[in-house]
Order: C-alpha cells, then structure tokens, then sequence
C-alpha cells in the first residue's frame, strides 16, 4: 500500500523533504500559495485539499505565527484523524500554543525541527528534534524513518524548538567565524580558496568549513541551500528567548548586527553563507 502524506509550505526545506518522500515511493501532496509546480510532488489548489486528502501533514513554514495562521483557516478541515508534523523554526510558546489548539480539535501534533539545509534533509542526512508525546511519535515512526535517520526526542512540545535555536546559534556562529576568518585573510593578501584548502588539513576546519567555505571564497550564494534572511529570524529569536531566560548571548548579538548589514547590502534572499559580505564591506 502506497503511503500518502501532504505538506504545506513547499518551500527549500518543505520542498526537499517531499522529493525525499516521494523518491521513497510516498505519495506526497503539497501546497503553497508561492509554488505551482514541484518535481514528485502533486501540488493541491489549497491547503484544505491537502488536509482532505492526507490524515498526517507536515508544516514547513516561515514562522510559527504563519504556522498558527494556516492552522486557523483550515477551520473544521482539521479532524480528530489528523496529524501535523512541524518543521518550523519558530517561537516555542507559540508552538506550545498552537500544539495545545489542535489538541482541542483532538488533532496530534509533534515538532520535527530539522537540524541541517535543505540539500542534507533531501539526503536524508539532516537530523530531527522531536518534540511532543512518544504516543505520536510512534505513530509517526514509518515517515520520520523515511525523512532522517538520526533523530532526538528532546521533550514535550516546545522542547524541540528550543533546542533547535541552541542548535542554530552554535551553527550559525561556526558559519560567522569562518566569515570573519577568511575575510582576514583576504585582507592579509591571501587567496580565501587557498585558505580554505589549507584550513580543510589543521584544527581549524569544521562542519561549517566544509557546508560553506567554498561557497564563501568563490562569493557562490545562488541558489540558496538555507537564506540568510531565515537565519536572521532565527538569531533574532534566540535573542528573544535568551533575553527572556536570562541568557547571556553576546556573540549573537554582534551577529545579528552582521546578518542584518548582510540583508542590507541585498543579501537576504541568498545563502546564509553570504554573511562574509557584512565583513567584506568597509562601511561597517
């Protein structure tokens, strides 16, 4: 029996965590009012149809607060024999409340945060945070297997999204470092794509060196693998949160001030990766 799932919002990340499901055989309807076509995908006129058509929809969107909002217009479309998988990078009270708003409903919901790019979750290589009961995560086990094969239950709903703001602050300033580094070295007159060759064979390499440095030194952010704009977001939560907690997160505030110079400079829609052009630039 062919398994059927729908996804909302098609996006980089929606999108490649559908051409993953479908090349596994999955019959995957999608919806988003941005996209008319997607390889593997049958793309549904409205998100309702998605609902009608599949019993478990993963949600990848924007923001929690568009989460919220498709959430409210599918209105009675949303039945007890559903359930939502989240991607989303969002607010976690917001998650929380929205998990709490289909449970009303008695819908299942469980944070699936992807820790990873749209190219590492079309792999299958990206990693999940799992937030949510172990009852809906046992239900949901056949299409978590399919979409990642390393996966955290990090807790009830809301966990998951913080932990993947922990994660995206180290992530993202590993990508920041690496910026300021090769920009110093192209200030010192030497070549960033020999120095990250160099760098690839000493301590000073990592994940980011390898996602991203080549991308940095050749100034290749087309087309994006993770926009820079959505990590700007993301920072700008993890500030929110930090300040709310009562966290000292010094570095990321310096980053959000380079992420926001990189947006711009006209950046915001390019690869995260672009964040060495705040550092390029002299006007800082």
């Amino acid at each position: 029996m062919v398994q059927r799932v729908g996804i909302i919002g098609v996006g980089l990340l929606g999108g490649a965590l559908g051409q993953r499901l479908a090349k596994q055989g999955w019959e995957v309807f999608g919806h988003d009012p941005a996209f008319t076509a997607v390889e593997g995908l049958t793309i549904c006129p409205t998100a309702v149809e998605v609902a009608e058509r599949c019993d478990t929809i993963l949600l990848s969107l924007p923001s929690s607060s568009v989460a919220a909002g498709v959430i409210e217009a599918l209105g009675q479309a949303v039945t007890a024999r559903h359930c939502f998988l989240d991607t989303t990078t969002g607010q976690p009270g917001e998650m929380e409340a929205l998990g709490q708003a289909l449970a009303k409903r008695d819908a299942a919901y469980l944070e699936a945060n992807v820790a990873g790019s749209s190219e590492l979750a079309k792999r299958g290589d990206a990693a999940l945070f799992l937030g949510g009961s172990t009852e809906t995560i046992d239900r949901c086990q056949p299409l978590l297997a399919a979409l990642a094969a390393k996966r955290f239950h990090v807790g009830p709903v809301g966990g998951a999204s913080r932990f993947k703001l922990v994660h995206n602050l180290i992530l993202g300033l590993n990508r920041a470092a690496l910026a300021e580094g090769l920009a110093f070295a192209e200030t010192l007159g030497f070549n960033a794509a020999d120095a990250v060759e160099i760098l690839r064979d000493t301590p000073a390499t990592s994940a980011a060196l390898e996602a991203k440095g080549g991308k940095m030194a050749k100034a290749d952010y087309e087309p994006p693998q993770a926009r820079l704009a959505q990590h700007l977001k993301d920072v700008r939560l993890i500030r929110q949160l930090a300040d709310a907690a009562g966290a000292n997160t010094p570095l990321s505030s310096v980053h959000q001030s380079l992420l926001e110079r990189a947006e711009a400079l006209g950046y915001g829609e390019s690869d995260n990766s672009a964040v060495i052009e705040a550092l390029r630039c002299s006007n800082l």
